[in-house]
């Protein structure tokens, strides 16, 4: 299973979060800061579009760790509920084409 971690003590708003998102994911240059962009680069994981850093088997899951992940909560409580709703989604879509859920969010 392929890992990535999240630090959620420096994640405190929208900006901090793709901030982090990028390094962590290694999102393209194009990458649009924004969560419709997230979620579409999510999408790709078993693709060999690029989108991330990370390009899953068929039935790999890639774990989203979330280190301090209440420090996280406590400073930007709904953009952690937006991610944990956008993580279903984007399995949801997988699910969709036919495929297992692609992601799997850890918060420590």
């Amino acid at each position: 299973m392929a890992t990535v971690e999240l630090n959620g003590a420096a994640i405190v708003d929208e900006a901090s979060f793709h901030a982090e998102s990028r390094r962590a994911f290694g999102f393209p240059a194009s990458y649009a800061d924004s969560i419709d962009a997230w979620v579409d680069c999510l999408s790709y994981l078993r693709d060999d579009e690029n989108m991330t850093k990370f390009t899953l088997k068929p039935n790999e899951v890639l774990e989203i760790v979330i280190a301090d992940a209440d420090k996280m909560k406590a400073a930007a409580p709904d953009l952690f509920e937006e991610i944990a709703f956008c993580v279903g989604g984007i399995n949801e879509r997988y699910e969709d084409y036919g495929d297992e859920p692609a992601l799997e969010l850890v918060l420590r």
